[in-house]
């Protein structure tokens, strides 16, 4: 069995709050077993160009509250070449490192699979991202804080919408996924959801609206941004064109939900993932991501994750059904 002396951290892809207390996690875990650590700047551009920065644990001090990655995020095209990993692994042997951590979502999976498959080497995965579109965790890095966020922003929105008597189409981020948008949609109260998971929303969002909207006049639609029958503003249009009563607005979130001080459950989640991912490289794991089912630490493969697909919760959608 290999023994491990030196490990390097590394995020990619979008930052999702709590990456810094995964880091955090990551660095002293390693640290309190007699591992040296290292930051790569960038994520796998970083590897390429060789941007390693050794980690104490007085580097990790006072981020576990701070949004965004003290290690910067990047996508890297380069990485997508067998050059290009080539390169980022001759720099891993020349700083001698014997394991990587690396904090992301499916497109960091993606790169660290093939690169552990290419060059057998330890590769163990955190999943952070707002999205929570990764299989094999029921929670990844980031989710629980944009929720947060859209709740509050949401709620703020709302006082205007019942103001004017005005319909807001508020349009989360999910990356083609309804995760954002479902529980945000019931934590808001929100009188519609809309999100890519399932068909024909359109039609029902227009009888909903047709027997509703003598009755409540103000009302908020939540959007997923991957709504498969099309934006939100196609959406909003379409609307519009049947009830040219309505006063419509349209609202996109954006990168707000992004950012912003982690929730403590994202604090919390995060920490406990990054010391397992350490003593998994620690046994010897390879190639797999570690996750949280049932607020257990789970192992599951990290190309398994990227197979999958993650689900909708059902029980949620019939929450949906029932509350809006």
């Amino acid at each position: 069995m290999q023994s491990i002396k030196r490990i390097a951290v590394l995020t990619s892809g979008g930052d999702a709050p709590g990456m810094n207390a995964a880091i955090r996690a990551v660095t002293r875990t390693g640290i309190s077993n007699g591992i040296e650590v290292f930051g790569v700047i960038w994520g796998y551009e970083g590897l390429i160009n060789n941007d390693f920065k050794k980690l104490e644990s007085q580097d990790v001090s006072n981020i576990i509250q701070t949004g965004g990655t003290i290690l910067k995020t990047a996508r890297s095209k380069e990485f997508r070449t067998k050059e290009g990993r080539a390169k980022a692994f001759e720099n891993i042997k020349a700083n001698k490192i014997d394991g990587l951590v690396v904090i992301g979502g499916d497109g960091t999976f993606a790169g660290a699979t093939i690169l552990s498959k290419e060059f057998d080497f330890p590769v163990v995965g955190i999943p952070g991202t707002i999205d929570n579109d990764i299989f094999g965790t029921d929670y990844t890095i980031g989710y629980d804080t944009a929720l947060n966020t859209v709740m509050h922003a949401v709620d703020k929105i709302k006082d205007s919408a019942s103001a004017h008597n005005r319909v807001f189409f508020i349009e989360v981020m999910g990356n083609e996924a309804g995760f954002i948008a479902l529980r945000s949609g019931i934590a808001t109260g929100s009188e519609a959801i809309l999100i890519p998971e399932m068909s024909g929303q359109i039609a029902k969002l227009k009888e909903l609206i047709g027997n509703r909207w003598k009755q409540k006049k103000s009302s908020i639609i939540m959007v997923a941004e991957g709504e498969r029958e099309g934006n939100i503003y196609d959406i909003a249009k379409k609307i519009q064109e049947d009830f040219k009563e309505m006063d419509i607005r349209v609202t996109i979130l954006g990168h707000i939900q992004r950012g912003g001080s982690p929730s403590a459950y994202d604090r919390v989640s995060a920490s406990r993932m990054g010391v397992a991912a350490v003593e998994a490289l620690l046994d010897n794991q390879r190639s797999i991501m570690v996750g949280l089912v049932n607020n257990d630490i789970t192992h599951i493969p990290l190309n398994k994750t990227l197979k999958e697909h993650k689900s909708i919760n059902n029980g949620l959608l019939k929450i949906v059904d029932i509350l809006v």
